[in-house]
């Protein structure tokens, strides 16, 4: 056996070995992938196995993550700190090979996969990066990377991957390039019982570049394969493979491979079948030293010349050295003035309008902010002042144009801060976050600072009607662990809300904005928004009695408190702009603030949902929309200052 069957004999038995261990996992696809991928690793790929984080190597995203043991495997025998120890405690807890790859977890793993399809929007997102970056630094030639990603079937039934596959190729992504293991077998049976289109046709449709390796196993071909993609100037590349799922096995070309261990007894079979006989997770040591000889030296020798480049642009280029680092750092506040603007006494705008001021405030200190919405750039107010679009023509546009691909955009987004380099946002209205959230969790998920702007926040936007007017998805997003969630009252609390989301280095943001105007608050503070609630309108004498609110509602309280004064009515107003950070504070901190639920009512034109662990008396719409003008739409439920004075004065006499 040539050291070339041999190492990919090595990945499918350890695929083997460690699935029979877990009694749990997929062999059948790191089978039938285990050539591409070693052809990848020993002849294309240029990373660094010893600094697994250079911003400069050859991304890979493993889009079928269900096939895990295949990425973990080749990372191990190409020379990752992933110890055979590690293999062997394959999905189990507190281990570095949980089931499917999480990135920050894994040293080699560049993007979270599991949920299909999302790898291959996060392949275009490393993708668009690499392209504006190579742009943006052209002279310097730091960066000049391949992006690839192995998907199987299951991808590219989720719609999410058309949604990428179809920007890819409008972007002319030429620097990515997909393999497909076309198995033909998907978890329930084989691929004909649900699947029945041309790939290759509706990869060429999208503008795609379409080469198809007849057998998986032909090594000279799957480098022929790769060699022709990288070649291609104007598109990126679809390499379709047709593989055997678990070949070796006596359920060969089955589902009966797909999600389920071989056991002992088919294992032995299918490595007979390779002519292995070697214990389980032995791994001869001409393995390493081939994968050392060709992929890791390789990727040493590459990053070794690039740190000589990288010093001698510290050296004769500060102000460049500066930008790229704060873009590979994700340190982008660190030259940011402070204040970085002033809204002046008098101010009314809507919330999306006074963000857009931010962003334009933020872009001349930010040369790496890039960002752009689904297709409602002039309702969300995503598009950047004296900016360009960002085009297959123009790499350097700063506007994306991402169409009405909400999923796509997200998961696009989270690949290109994975990238690092540059400063992302998108944007779209906050009803059509449910597009969007498996990757909003999934951003969650894996630590990545994207930011997600929202708009028409309320059922004020009014006559779009119920489809438009989001009820439910503040209180969605809120439930996801990990993303930090702010609502301004008016445009201190939004100038800080942009300040907070441009710091985050480990989650994800979403900022929720109002498409009416709301006024500058006499008692808003910039400073005490990254608390995530502060009392706003203190009570002229001491009560017990508060209203907390946010977004629009806040100037809303703040009448109706005054409404309550005339009444003999005391109360206090809180602007609550992140609830997420305030159940963040310690108790003590949240005691001060809210001393007592019983007297504390919540106001959110949205569900309440959520707002029992704040108070115990919550106003709120709890219902689908009306199509009308928002101020009508806000009076029919009870949401202006006179008839919320009303039902809050009613709350406080029956309990007083």
């Amino acid at each position: 056996m040539n050291i070339e069957q041999l190492t990919i004999t090595a990945l499918r038995a350890l695929a083997i070995d460690a699935t029979n261990a877990a009694k749990s996992g997929h062999p059948g696809m790191p089978i039938g992938s285990a050539p591409a991928v070693y052809t990848l690793f020993s002849k294309h790929l240029i990373s660094d196995p010893k600094n697994p984080e250079w911003i400069n190597r050859d991304r890979f995203v493993l889009s079928a993550g269900h096939a895990s043991m295949l990425l973990y495997g080749i990372l191990h025998l190409a020379g990752y700190d992933l110890p055979i120890e590690q293999l062997k405690l394959f999905r189990q807890l507190g281990s570095k090979t949980p089931g499917h790859p999480e990135v920050h977890l894994t040293p080699g793993v560049d993007a979270t996969t599991g949920p299909l399809g999302q790898g291959i929007g996060q392949a275009v997102g490393f993708a668009l990066a690499e392209r504006t970056l190579r742009a943006m630094y052209a002279q310097e030639g730091l960066i000049d990377h391949y992006t690839y990603v192995l998907t199987g079937d299951g991808c590219l039934q989720e719609g999410i991957s058309q949604e990428a596959i179809s920007f890819a190729g409008h972007q002319q992504l030429n620097k990515l390039i997909l393999i497909y293991d076309a198995n033909q077998v998907t978890l329930d049976g084989p691929l004909a019982m649900s699947f029945s289109e041309d790939v290759k046709k509706r990869f060429i449709a999208s503008g795609w570049q379409v080469i198809v390796v007849e057998d998986g196993n032909d090594l000279v071909s799957l480098d022929k394969a790769i060699r022709k993609a990288k070649r291609s100037q104007t598109k990126p590349t679809m390499i379709m493979m047709k593989t055997i799922i678990g070949q070796g096995s006596k359920n060969q070309g089955t589902y009966k491979v797909h999600g389920n261990p071989l056991g002992q007894e088919d294992g032995n079979v299918a490595k007979q079948s390779y002519g292995w006989s070697h214990p389980d997770f032995f791994v001869p040591q001409e393995v390493y030293d081939h994968l050392r000889d060709t992929f890791a030296n390789r990727g040493k020798n590459k990053r070794n010349k690039w740190m000589r480049q990288w010093q001698s642009i510290l050296e004769t280029k500060p102000n460049i050295a500066r930008n790229f680092t704060q873009g590979d750092t994700l340190q982008f506040t660190q030259h940011l003035p402070s204040p970085l603007m002033n809204f002046p006494v008098g101010y009314k705008d809507a919330t999306r309008n006074s963000s857009l001021q931010v962003l334009n405030a933020l872009s001349p200190h930010l040369p790496m902010l890039v960002g752009g919405s689904a297709d409602v750039a002039k309702s969300v107010m995503t598009t950047l002042a004296n900016a360009t679009d960002m085009t297959a023509q123009n790499p350097l546009g700063k506007n994306i144009n991402f169409g009405i691909r909400e999923f796509a955009m997200a998961s696009i987004q989270n690949g290109m801060m994975l990238h690092r380099g540059l400063r992302v946002y998108t944007g779209t209205f906050l009803a059509f976050a449910d597009y969007m959230k498996p990757a909003i969790r999934l951003a969650a998920l894996s630590h990545i600072p994207s930011i997600f702007v929202f708009s028409h926040d309320s059922v004020a936007l009014g006559e779009d009607g119920p489809t438009h007017q989001p009820i439910d998805q503040l209180a969605m997003l809120r439930a996801i662990p990990n993303l930090n969630v702010i609502r301004p009252a008016d445009a201190n609390e939004t100038l800080a809300a942009w300040l907070q989301a441009i710091g985050e280095k480990s989650r994800p943001t979403a900022i929720i904005l109002t498409r009416q105007g709301v006024p500058l608050l006499t008692g808003s503070s910039v400073d005490k928004t990254k608390l995530g609630a502060y009392e706003i309108s203190p009570s002229n004498l001491s009560t017990a009695w508060t209203i907390v609110a946010t977004g629009s509602e806040v100037s809303l309280a703040i009448e109706t408190q005054k409404r309550l004064l005339n009444e003999k009515i005391q109360v206090r107003v809180v602007s609550m702009p992140s609830m997420n950070q305030f159940l963040s504070l310690s108790l003590v901190e949240q005691k001060n603030l809210l001393p007592n639920p019983e007297k504390t009512i919540t106001v959110e034109a949205l569900s309440t949902f959520g707002w029992h662990r704040i108070g115990h008396h919550n106003l709120g719409i709890d219902t689908y929309g009306q199509s009308a003008p928002g101020p009508v739409v806000m009076s029919y439920y009870g949401m202006n200052p006179e008839l919320l004075s009303q039902k809050i004065a009613s709350i406080i006499l029956n309990k007083n």
